[in-house]
């Protein structure tokens, strides 16, 4: 079998269905989307949060950015919102937008001070005065990556196959963390392995790197029914305001 990066864009799809419920980070990002006029989703991957907004019958603006070329083939199956291919710190819009998202841990995408910051700034610009910019990012304290290196291999159905896929941790040192993601056979014959590497900031650090960009912090949570930061916290939730 040969397993495209088209491939790996539909296991995506797969293995993570957008399923809007409350309490969930889908249906967190449906609710403050579904109030915004119009919506900019960074790291929009395949779309699902923007395609599942126009069916449901939002009849704002939609736009959606990535620099996953598979991923945004695959968005595009969609005609009636807008995608643009790259990276967030190369958004070209200025005071365009009522809403900015980043879901799915998108955020962990900038993994340089420089990226942040760049990244943050061009969100901002994108932004109306007064608009909002919501995301989320896994807390470094909850030590993500551990359970992933421990992990067992997740079964899932494509194409009429069995499949199965697994991590391996390669690095994790100050904050930065390299992995691989690899798509298997149930006997764990590799198909396709792909690398990514994430950064885990904590709070005072993304706090203040949202100040700098022109940003207020008008809410945070440690999940997505709106429950405090605390010690036992897996997500930083945020909530920010084009100041």
């Amino acid at each position: 079998m040969d397993f495209t990066e088209d491939d790996a864009a539909a296991v995506y799809d797969v293995t993570n269905p957008w399923r809007a419920e409350p309490g969930t980070s889908d249906g967190f990002y449906t609710g403050h989307a579904t109030a915004a006029q119009s919506v900019l989703d960074v790291g929009c991957g395949t779309g699902q949060m923007l395609r599942s907004l126009r069916e449901q019958g939002h009849h704002g603006r939609l736009t959606g950015i990535d620099p996953d070329a598979a991923a945004l083939r695959r968005a595009r199956r969609r005609a009636d919102v807008e995608w643009v291919e790259g990276p967030a710190a190369d958004i070209p819009w200025r005071a365009e937008f009522a809403l900015a998202t980043m879901a799915n841990n998108a955020f962990q995408c900038l993994v340089t001070d420089a990226d942040i910051a760049a990244s943050l700034t061009a969100i901002r610009a994108a932004l109306v005065d007064g608009g909002q910019f919501v995301f989320e990012t896994r807390h470094p304290q909850a030590r993500a990556w551990e359970v992933w290196a421990t992990a067992e291999p997740v079964p899932f159905e494509y194409a009429g196959r069995q499949l199965v896929s697994w991590w391996q941790v390669e690095s994790a040192d100050d904050g930065v963390v390299t992995f691989t993601e690899t798509v298997g056979e149930p006997d764990r014959t590799p198909l396709r392995t792909d690398r990514a590497t994430l950064r885990f900031l904590d709070v005072d650090p993304l706090n203040a790197a949202l100040r700098r960009a022109g940003f207020a912090v008008e809410n945070q949570y440690g999940d997505f029914g709106g429950g405090p930061l605390t010690a036992d916290s897996r997500s930083i939730v945020t909530v920010a305001r084009a100041a």
